[in-house]
């Protein structure tokens, strides 16, 4: 049997992370920093190790170099994911693949010099009585905590993700959101980090294309809050270098801060308008940060006196870590207040979900259909009637053989049967298009 951890790689609905009571501490920001050395030795990741990889780092970042080990609920590690499961079989099994998985960095020190290392992306970890506890090296998690460059994933999106390859071409993309490109890279690079340099099958570049390309970008496009558009440099006949084109998806953009209108009517989102900080920028520290450390830096730059720049010294104070010692403590919230919030926001993510899903599998559908029309067209008129009689013996129902016969292959009666009926005469006639859809 399947196991429910197995089947829960469709997209699960958002979380507000930072009303949810479920969450607390580094967790409530629904956001983690992913150095860019984490994101370009991760390429072999399955989907759900990637997944975990970047909660356990969200749990551990701000204790990084100061913990030698980190802990969290293993339900609650399961439900950020997007898993509501007990199967911690599976999740063992992945997370004895992140210990197995090394990760290697190539980059430049504070003084320009040529830096490499390699370390397992988590040196131990375990489950015990419900927690799950773990560890990174010290080299590595040094690396992890670097800020000078990283990518900002947020966990919401990250859980709508349901193919390792999509969510593996995201996070390399999203990183290069402000500059509007990757820039090109040798396809030895982009299959690296695509996980499939050892793939001989994937060393055919329309193989490469077919399967992995196409399917990542079109994933991207529709669930994320970037756009990509790929590009492809050619040294004779052959490909040679790729790049993708980036550009902020307009119905997502703003998906990574959650809670807009609720961020507005807090007290520390009114103070930071008051001291000239613009509304896109408040929303998105409150999302990054959360709302004890913003109140907290904001107290401390009203103490240092005159200020001439307010909103610059507090995004120093933010981004370089100013502040007395010591942690904020957030303002009480009504327990009330937070339910309805997580209700709301529960029953809206729900009904999204449900009517994208729909979308998704009336467009698959339809373009499987079109697959099919083509298919058929290519065959002689001996071979169309050969294929309709063998199709009709292979139908029990009187009924589907009667729209079958009205509609021919077009017939939504049988529709799973006509897709698998099609990929028998041709296993590449679906290549390139989404997951089998719903009849």
């Amino acid at each position: 049997m399947e196991s429910p951890l197995a089947r829960a790689d469709s997209p699960s609905p958002d979380i507000d992370f930072s009303t949810d009571p479920r969450f607390t501490g580094a967790m409530r920001r629904g956001s983690v920093k992913k150095n860019v050395a984490a994101i370009h030795v991760s390429g072999k990741l399955t989907l759900l190790q990637r997944k975990l990889s970047n909660v356990l780092l969200l749990n551990a970042y701000d204790t990084l170099l100061t913990a030698t080990r980190h802990q969290i609920d293993a339900r609650t590690l399961s439900l950020m994911i997007g898993y509501n499961s007990n199967d911690m079989d599976t999740l063992r099994d992945a997370l004895r693949g992140l210990a197995e998985t090394v990760a290697e960095w190539d980059m430049l020190d504070d003084k320009g010099r040529q830096e490499w290392g390699v370390s397992a992306l988590l040196s131990y970890a375990k489950l015990k009585g419900g927690i799950c506890e773990y560890a990174y090296s010290p080299a590595l998690a040094e690396k992890l905590y670097d800020p000078k460059v990283y990518a900002l994933i947020n966990l919401n999106i990250q859980r709508r993700f349901t193919s390792g390859h999509g969510l593996a071409l995201y996070e390399n993309c999203y990183r290069f959101i402000r500059t509007g490109s990757t820039g090109w890279w040798p396809i030895e690079t982009f299959r690296r980090l695509m996980g499939v340099e050892d793939s001989a099958y994937y060393e055919v570049f329309k193989q490469l294309n077919a399967k992995i390309i196409k399917p990542a970008v079109e994933e991207v496009n529709r669930t994320s809050n970037i756009r990509l558009t790929p590009e492809l440099r050619r040294m004779g006949r052959a490909v040679s270098e790729i790049r993708f084109l980036i550009e902020e998806n307009p119905q997502l953009a703003m998906f990574d801060i959650k809670g807009d209108d609720d961020v507005r009517e807090t007290a520390v989102y009114a103070r930071l308008i008051g001291q000239g900080v613009s509304d896109r920028l408040a929303r998105q520290w409150l999302a990054e940060h959360g709302e004890a450390v913003v109140a907290e830096k904001l107290s401390y730059v009203a103490g240092q006196g005159r200020v001439r720049n307010t909103a610059g010294y507090l995004r120093d104070a933010l981004a370089k870590g100013y502040g007395p010692a010591g942690k904020a403590v957030a303002a009480p919230v009504d327990p009330a207040l937070v339910a309805g919030v997580v209700a709301r926001r529960q029953a809206e993510a729900e009904a999204d979900a449900a009517l994208t899903q729909r979308l998704a599998e009336r467009d698959a559908r339809r373009r499987r259909f079109d697959a099919v029309e083509q298919a058929v067209s290519r065959r002689n008129p001996t071979q169309r009637d050969a294929d309709k009689r063998l199709f009709l013996s292979s139908i029990e129902d009187e009924l589907d053989r009667e729209d079958f016969r009205r509609f021919g292959w077009a017939s939504s009666l049988n529709a799973r049967a006509i897709f698998a009926f099609w990929q028998d005469l041709d296993p590449t006639i679906f290549d390139g298009l989404s997951a089998d859809p719903q009849p």
